[in-house]
């Protein structure tokens, strides 16, 4: 039997009206600041989009406080013990939308969405013939993990999504179109815009992948890989019967689950990296980022000019066999 653990990360949505979201904003912040917890929560006119972290203690007054608001009896909080904080500061900020689709005629998800499918029909359903499974994430969250088959968007951010569909509409068209994300958030919104567009099967998993991993029947099976999330975990597990490693290290293409951001501070680029790989390429995804002049990983290690030559001497011989 697992020791439970002291702290605990909470992830949840909840779309409804909320007056005055910078307001809500700023006296959220200090109530969140008030009890300890660390995260990153959006509030919209359309809602609220959180995750964050704190002791047992801090996250149930917190789920208590927030479920005691009419706005939010009915929130559903997903929750993953940790052994420490998942954030290093706490952050509340307004924004125009909880996820970012800039649509000119805005979904909402109380009016319109997709099929709300759970861990199980969702499982049963990816196993039928004219299915399609979608993926509504980034492709860098995609690379990390994903359900066995899924269609991999080629997007790097959620707006780009509805375009992508436009243009890859005849793979979608006559199938039974199921689509997931994290949370589930990201689902309500497009699933439903799925629908407006004229596709007439479309269902979500609801909860998201976070709450399929966690279902004690369907136990994370048909999911390959980690799951990405936005927390200094960066990835957790999903499948409980057996794990697959999808990822591949972006310099050798060998199977790697260890996600690092390019040092050069004006790329910033998401690789998957293994260690060795991260200290041979200066933790570079490119000659260029390698020699940039605010190389981070070269100020971290205190390399001088000459240990950055001989690096790259190296590198380039390696790399010429």
């Amino acid at each position: 039997m697992t020791e439970n653990k002291p702290y605990r990360v909470l992830l949840y949505y909840n779309y409804v009206t909320i007056e005055n979201p910078e307001e809500f904003a700023a006296e959220h912040l200090a109530f969140c600041k008030e009890i300890g917890l660390k995260g990153r929560i959006l509030v919209a006119a359309e809602g609220i989009n959180g995750t964050v972290s704190g002791t047992v203690e801090q996250t149930d007054l917190y789920m208590k406080t927030m479920n005691e608001d009419p706005r939010f009896t009915d929130m559903v909080f997903k929750i993953d013990e940790v052994v420490g904080h998942a954030f290093k500061k706490m952050h509340v900020r307004p924004r125009s939308e909880l996820v970012t689709l800039r649509l000119e005629d805005d979904i909402n998800p109380h009016e319109l969405t997709g099929k709300y499918l759970s861990p199980k029909e969702f499982f049963e359903k990816m196993q039928q013939e004219d299915t399609v499974v979608l993926d509504a994430r980034n492709t860098y969250e995609y690379d990390l993990g994903h359900f066995r088959g899924a269609i991999r968007p080629d997007v790097e951010t959620f707006r780009d999504l509805p375009e992508w569909v436009r243009e890859n509409k005849e793979m979608l068209e006559g199938k039974q179109i199921l689509t997931y994300c994290t949370g589930g958030i990201r689902c309500e919104k497009f699933s439903g815009w799925l629908v407006r567009e004229g596709f007439d099967n479309v269902g979500q998993l609801h909860g998201g992948i976070a709450t399929y991993g966690k279902d004690p029947e369907v136990q994370g099976d048909l999911w390959d890989g980690q799951m990405y999330v936005f927390d200094e975990r960066i990835s957790v597990p999903i499948n409980r019967k057996e794990h697959v490693i999808v990822g591949k290290d972006y310099f050798t293409g060998e199977p790697c689950e260890r996600y690092v951001n390019c040092a050069n501070p004006e790329c910033n680029k998401q690789i998957i990296c293994s260690e060795e790989n991260e200290h041979k390429h200066l933790r570079g995804c490119t000659h260029e980022c390698r020699v940039h002049p605010r190389n981070r990983y070269i100020v971290e290690h205190g390399l001088t000019e000459e240990e950055v030559a001989v690096r790259l001497r190296e590198l380039e011989a390696e790399m010429v066999k």
